[in-house]
């Protein structure tokens, strides 16, 4: 057995607490299901808040989809199991089957430890098969936890996958159409809250959050150097919005035409990029969040006339 790694927030293992057994019909829901997989918690007690919506997921994925969560005691387990009301279904299937079943509750009362199940993340697709190899119940003794339990570090793996931020729009002036040589100034906007968290919760047991924030952006012209110059020295987080006056120093200056490219246009990408940490969690790095967002641009060339 591993010792049991619990924190409320950066606090200890709540003396004597235990979470409820989990209600096998509940699922809690991350991500918004259709823009990504994100987390859906099945036979899991653990809650998620936070900034989980209005915005998009970058496909983390965690490293093992299932785990194993503390619940009841041995004399409350052995009481819920043997509640003949409540498992009359089975009893009535197999009578037999079922007083061996109770017997390994029984058998552990008076003992002090919690009995621990399984739950899995079914937005992965190996949640399933995963949850399905561990044991249907585990008997832990005081402050350990078993091979596959949950600890502060899956938890804050479960926030980091739930985890989204804002994709933003991309702003550009000259906006309709640019022209060669004509400096581009290119930002984000609609990205609203620089900083987005969500935390993943045990109820009783521990708490981990995760925390996004954005750093800066990374322009790419959609061509190469030969015909754009792109500037990023003073992008700030989200790109500079064009001033009257203000110095050229986020965007991109194309230097030839888009007439010859595919649909007459450069897809230009601007990616924000989003550092992550984690509270109360030492010597736990995920890396930055780093969402793509394009529209196109057309360049023309500004024909001139010459007179004799």
């Amino acid at each position: 057995m591993r010792p049991l790694i619990a924190m409320i927030v950066a606090g200890t293992l709540l003396a004597g607490a235990a979470p409820d057994p989990p209600n096998e019909e509940a699922k809690v829901r991350g991500t918004q299901q259709g823009r990504t997989a994100g987390v859906v918690l099945e036979h899991s007690k653990i809650r998620i808040t936070g900034d989980v919506g209005n915005g998009r997921n970058d496909g983390y994925t965690m490293r093992s989809p299932c785990w194993y969560e503390p619940g009841l005691d041995a004399e409350k387990m052995f009481e819920q199991m043997s509640d003949p009301v409540a498992n009359r279904g089975r009893a009535q299937a197999d009578e037999e089957g079922f007083r061996s079943f109770i017997q390994q509750f029984k058998d552990k009362v008076g003992q002090p430890g919690l009995w621990w199940s399984p739950a899995y993340n079914s937005g992965d697709p190996r949640g399933a098969a995963c949850w399905a190899g561990l044991q249907q119940f585990v008997f832990v003794p005081p402050g350990e936890t078993p091979p596959s339990g949950i600890t502060f570090q899956e938890l804050a793996e479960i926030a980091r996958a739930a985890l989204t931020v804002p994709e933003g729009t991309v702003a550009l002036n000259p906006d309709a159409k640019s022209y060669v040589n004509l400096p581009t100034f290119v930002w984000l906007e609609g990205v609203g809250d620089t900083t987005r968290s969500v935390t993943a919760t045990l109820p009783g047991v521990m708490s981990a959050t995760v925390t996004a924030t954005l750093r800066d952006i990374r322009i790419d012209a959609g061509t190469g150097s030969d015909r754009a110059e792109v500037r990023e020295k003073d992008c700030g987080a989200a790109g500079r919005p064009y001033a009257r006056g203000a110095e050229f120093t986020c965007g991109v200056r194309y230097l030839r035409a888009s007439i010859d490219r595919p649909r007459q246009v450069y897809e230009l990408t601007v990616t924000s990029v989003w550092p992550v940490t984690v509270t109360g969690g030492a010597g736990i790095q995920f890396d930055p969040i780093e969402v793509e967002v394009s529209r196109d641009v057309p360049v023309g060339e500004v024909q001139s006339n010459v007179r004799p």
